[in-house]
C-alpha cells in the first residue's frame, strides 16, 4: 500500500477534475455544432432529410452511451483508424450529445406558433433568413433550461469513459484507491467534486424554468 495523505487524495482528484471538465466542454461545444446541423436535417422540408435526421437521433439515443465509446475505441482500429481514449471519448460524447441538442432545439422550434414562420415569409425572408433572425433565437431562448438541464448529464456521463482508459476523474479515483485501499475517502470526494460542478448548474437550469414560466 502507498502511502497518500489526504491532501494528496484531494491534489490528484482536483488535477483530473479538469479532465473531466474539459471533456464535458468539447463534448458539449461539438455536439452543439453537429447538434445543429441534425437539427437543420430534422426540420427540413425534404422528408428524407428528417427521416435522416430522425434515424441518426433515434440511434444514439437508442443505444447505451457505453456500446458507442467501445464501437469508437475498439471499432475504428479494426478498420485501421488508429485512435486515442480521449478522441474516442470525445468522439463518443460529441455524438452522444448531439442527437440529445437536437431533439431538445427541435422541441423548441415545434413550440413556436406557425404565425411566427407566416411573419418571417410576410417580410420577404427566405428560409434559412427565417430560422437565423427569427426561429433559432426563440427556440433557444424557449430551451435554455433543458439545455443546461442536459450539460449536468453530460458531465456525469464523462465518468463512463474511463472504461475506455480515459485518465478522467473516475479513472484517477480507481488508481489512487488500489493504491490507498481507502473507498470510503476517495470515492466520497470524487462524489463531491462531481457535485460542485453539477450542482451550480442544476440551480441555473431551475431558475431558467422559473423565469420561462414567468414570462
Amino acid at each position: 500500500m502507498i502511502e497518500f495523505t489526504f491532501w494528496d487524495i484531494v491534489r490528484n482528484l482536483l488535477l483530473a477534475a479538469r479532465w473531466t471538465v474539459l471533456l464535458s466542454l468539447a463534448a458539449f461545444v461539438g455536439g452543439g455544432v453537429v447538434g445543429m446541423v441534425v437539427l437543420f436535417f430534422r426540420i427540413a422540408k425534404n422528408k428524407w432529410a428528417r427521416r435522416l435526421a430522425s434515424g441518426y437521433i433515434a440511434l444514439f439515443q437508442g443505444t447505451p452511451l457505453l456500446m458507442q465509446l467501445f464501437l469508437m475505441f475498439f471499432g475504428l482500429p479494426m478498420l485501421g483508424l488508429r485512435i486515442e481514449p480521449w478522441t474516442a471519448a470525445a468522439l463518443g460524447l460529441t455524438f452522444f450529445a448531439s442527437a440529445y441538442l437536437a431533439e431538445i432545439w427541435r422541441g423548441g422550434v415545434d413550440a413556436l406558433p406557425r404565425g411566427q414562420w407566416d411573419a418571417g415569409a410576410s417580410l420577404g425572408l427566405h428560409y434559412l433568413q427565417e430560422l437565423r433572425l427569427i426561429i433559432l433565437p426563440q427556440a433557444f431562448s424557449i430551451t435554455r433550461a433543458p439545455t443546461v438541464g442536459f450539460l449536468v448529464q453530460l458531465i456525469k456521463s464523462t465518468a463512463l469513459t474511463s472504461i475506455i482508459g480515459f485518465e478522467e476523474l473516475v479513472r484517477t479515483s480507481n488508481a489512487i484507491n488500489n493504491a490507498t485501499f481507502e473507498p470510503f475517502t476517495v470515492y466520497g470526494l470524487v462524489a463531491l467534486i462531481f457535485f460542485v460542478m453539477c450542482f451550480p448548474l442544476t440551480q441555473y437550469a431551475r431558475s431558467l424554468e422559473r423565469q420561462a414560466a414567468t414570462n
